[in-house]
């Protein structure tokens, strides 16, 4: 629902369109604008004439943004190449006050710059009528060259009126984009007047296989193929397979379904190219209307706009529980549902749903001494919960450095190694929202049903920045459906900023790197006095058990192609810094392998230890009973017959998967809980009160 006042008067700009309805029937612009009930603005974005041409090949990339109020309520497809798009996408837009009109902005899509201003245009919605479908037709101008003609865009709309129970249970997706550092995401603002309700109605998993006879786009004759994922705002991007027309992913990807008859994701395959713009290879949709629940489809899809196939397993299951309520309607309050919470998480229900690992609720109560990022001195500022892909808000309080939000969000959890992240915006109305804080809380690190005052950190993590906030957490968990889950693969984040080159970055990977090699060092030094009888005990106990351990190592040296087109210097500079970017990045992997394997034996995570130590020791037992080279014969067996038995399934190291629950150094820093400031105590405050 949208807070009336968020919503300030544009009416003074132009209302640019033209109406193809008959005249017959009840026209809005006769029912009391005062009205508080809400509506319901069904509109069908179906396709774009002459648009202007912004790209130096004559052509355009058009998207459309749709705004109410300030705030942008539905962004389009990117339509490539094309000054007569057709979209047929469909939004549905929730209005509180008709006063509003409906601004749709055209822009031009440019890859890594900013995005060309194709036109504009306004719809009143006070001439709209009621429950009658409407074709409209938009004149896009040019506020600053209102003689120029940018073409028009085509739309269908219908305004439904919402009333009394309906508005209770109302929300307002809400979509936040940061533009300056590609920073996107979907979420749900809940109204003030909202009780309690589940958000998405289901999961959507995606397995990307594999690619079949793709377009070539290199010169070598083949292609360097990586795939794009989009559903609504929600992004997934595949790893690249370098040189290959036939790729082999073997990658899932889940969404959130919020419409119940479904939706339609569109998938784009591209070739990675370095240091220019990547090479679009084709697109292919899939609908998910057309696809039955709780059954896994395989999807063999032809790639339009170019060549090839994609091989794809779906599968829709029902929603999760997640949920926004206030501080009143409390899940672990209520006795009912607090015993049913724990009886699903039992340790009978062992290998009932073992995706389902258990149960969060965070309790989002106030923040205190904020910073000021408007003019007035004042903020605007909103808080965003986070656990894995799952984002929520809550409502914005106006000028206010000491906001209340008292909310309750719930979570399903579906790796207990996960962090949650909640972070506090400043709103503003045209741009985007202003950093003011985040904390970082490791699950496994909660203290449950303990009202705490978390220091606000900066975008790193790394150092605190101004305020607190009060949060109340609660997790349950089945903790052997936790330890099952360490040993598969982490589910994927939505797409992110991606990694830029910095110099302090890369000093201190570097920094990192020497230390992990450094124990390496310092542990030859040791093999080697052991070979030189500085401690006969030691070497003797050391020939024992190395005595029959050989150890080979082979190298292999592969030789790059060398590029035989001429390079633009602009061209090279993108490629050498693309090169540092990735050193800077394998730097970072490999010294983050190395503190993980320290920080597991340091027991800075002790359940993960503890699991290493228990999975250590039923190995042992079952060494005792089954020799050996059994053990090895299961396990390649097992190995080698794994894509026999399932040809789809993802491939992953269990040792690998482990490791990657533990933190780095850098992690523990982000994590580490900041000492509040003795003032911001509750009791403190009372007794400064009293003074």
């Amino acid at each position: 629902m949208l807070d009336s006042s968020k919503l300030k008067s544009v009416c003074n700009l132009p209302l640019i369109y033209n109406k193809k309805i008959n005249t017959s029937g009840t026209s809005n612009a006769d029912v009391p604008l005062a009205d508080p009930g809400m509506y319901q603005l069904d509109i069908t974005l179906r396709r774009g004439q002459s648009l202007a041409a912004r790209d130096r090949g004559g052509t355009s990339d058009p998207y459309v943004k749709f705004k109410i109020g300030g705030k942008e309520v539905f962004r389009s497809k990117i339509i490539h190449k094309n000054l007569n798009p057709v979209w047929e996408e469909k939004a549905c837009v929730l209005v509180e006050h008709l006063r509003e009109p409906l601004y749709v902005k055209v822009f031009d899509y440019d890859f890594g710059l900013q995005d060309d201003f194709m036109g504009s245009a306004f719809l009143d919605l006070t001439q709209l009528e009621l429950n009658r479908p409407t074709d409209v037709t938009l004149t896009l101008k040019d506020p600053h060259y209102p003689d120029h003609d940018l073409g028009i865009i085509l739309l269908s709309v219908i305004l439904t009126p919402k009333e009394g129970e309906h508005r209770d249970v109302t929300m307002l997706m809400r979509k936040s984009w940061k533009r300056s550092s590609k920073f996107q995401t979907q979420s749900l603002r809940l109204s003030d007047v909202h009780r309690k309700s589940h958000l998405w109605r289901g999961i959507v998993s995606i397995t990307l296989i594999e690619g079949r006879d793709l377009k070539a786009m290199d010169s070598n004759g083949l292609s360097d193929p990586y795939v794009k994922f989009r559903l609504g705002h929600q992004k997934y991007k595949s790893k690249i397979m370098p040189k290959t027309l036939n790729p082999q992913w073997r990658e899932q990807f889940d969404f959130h379904l919020y419409e119940e008859r479904g939706g339609i994701i569109d998938i784009t395959a591209w070739d990675k190219d370095a240091g220019k713009r990547d090479d679009f290879i084709g697109r292919c949709q899939v609908d998910l209307s057309a696809l039955s629940r709780e059954q896994t489809h395989k999807l063999e899809l032809q790639l339009q706009e170019g060549e090839g196939h994609l091989v794809l397993l779906v599968t829709l299951t029902a929603s999760a529980t997640v949920s926004i309520s206030d501080l009143s309607v409390n899940s672990l309050e209520d006795q009912k549902e607090r015993e049913e919470i724990l009886q699903r998480y039992s340790p009978l229900r062992i290998f009932h749903n073992l995706k389902d690992v258990g149960f969060l609720q965070v309790k989002v109560i106030r923040a205190e001494g904020l910073m000021a990022a408007d003019v007035t001195g004042k903020s605007d500022p909103f808080c965003v919960v986070e656990l894995n892909n799952d984002r929520l808000l809550t409502h914005t309080v106006y000028k206010n450095l000491n906001p209340e939000w008292n909310k309750v969000f719930t979570f399903n959890i579906k790796d207990i190694h996960s962090v949650l992240e909640v972070t506090v915006y400043d709103e503003d109305r045209d741009r985007s929202a202003d950093f003011l804080g985040k904390v970082a809380i490791p699950l496994l690190s909660i203290q449950n049903g303990e009202q705490k005052a978390y220091v606000l950190k900066n975008k790193q993590l790394t150092g605190p920045t101004k305020g607190v906030i009060y949060l109340e957490i609660d997790v349950i968990f089945n903790a052997v459906k936790a330890s099952l889950r360490t040993l598969i693969p982490k589910e994927q984040k939505y797409i992110e900023e991606e990694n830029r080159l910095s110099k302090q970055l890369l000093l201190r990977n570097f920094i990192r790197t020497k230390r992990c090699v450094m124990v390496l060092v310092n542990a030859a030094y040791y093999v080697n006095s052991c070979f030189d009888w500085d401690s006969p005990p030691r070497s003797l106990a050391a020939f024992v058990v190395v005595e029959d351990m050989l150890e080979d190592e082979e190298e292999e040296d592969e030789k790059d192609d060398k590029d035989s087109e001429k390079k633009g210097f602009m061209n090279k500079i993108y490629a050498i810094q693309e090169v540092c970017v990735s050193v800077q990045n394998i730097l970072d992997e490999v010294a983050s392998f190395g503190e993980r394997i320290k920080n597991t034996f340091n027991w800075t995570v002790p359940f993960l230890s503890w699991l290493a130590i228990v999975a250590l020791c039923v190995f042992i037992v079952i060494l005792y009973f089954i020799p050996l080279r059994y053990i090895v014969l299961a396990w390649g067996i097992n190995k080698f017959t794994k894509k026999l038995r399932c040809p789809y399934a993802i491939d992953n190291n269990e040792l690998l998967d482990f490791l990657s629950r533990v933190p780095s150094d850098v992690q523990v820093v982000q994590y580490q809980e900041l000492k509040p400031d003795p003032s911001h105590s509750p009791c403190k405050r009372k007794k400064n009160n009293l003074g």
